[in-house]
């Protein structure tokens, strides 16, 4: 089995649940704008979302890393550096007193990574065919040379 198809199977699928994470936090911030949540509940919801995230983004980054992807590894690597940053300074987690304040910086920043993991999610699309598939592959003969004509003929 290609191992590169199943990296980029497993990008694709990590990638997805990271936009999945993203929208429920983003839901929950309009929710809280539009009055439907108080804010405790929002910036638990928040909160329990962060952590996973997180981890998730970071076996992400680390998963090109092992891979030898160095485009997509460097792609990855300042959002993955920023999660650090913002949990070594313990500014990843939502306040509940704080929120009503921050409610327009934490939509606008998640919102940005929505941006951001959109172009990532392009980017795995992109290149998902290309690591499944190699040109060498489909049209060389089992000997390893390439011989179209031969693999024409045997039909």
């Amino acid at each position: 089995m290609d191992w590169d198809l199943i990296l980029w199977l497993i990008a694709l699928l990590s990638n997805i649940a990271l936009l999945v994470l993203l929208i429920y936090q983003i839901i929950c911030l309009s929710d809280l704008e539009a009055d439907y949540m108080n804010p405790y509940e929002s910036s638990a919801n928040i909160n329990t979302m962060v952590i996973p995230e997180f981890l998730l983004e970071g076996a992400f980054c680390f998963l090109f890393l092992l891979t030898g992807h160095w485009f997509m590894f460097f792609i990855t690597l300042p959002i993955a550096c920023y999660h650090v940053r913002l949990f070594i300074k313990r500014e990843h987690l939502v306040d509940v007193t704080e929120i009503f304040r921050a409610l327009g910086n934490e939509k606008r920043y998640r919102i940005i990574k929505l941006a951001l993991y959109l172009v990532f999610f392009f980017l795995v699309i992109v290149r998902f065919p290309a690591g499944s598939f190699s040109i060498s592959s489909i049209f060389s003969s089992p000997h390893g040379e390439l011989d179209m004509r031969a693999s024409f003929l045997e039909f």
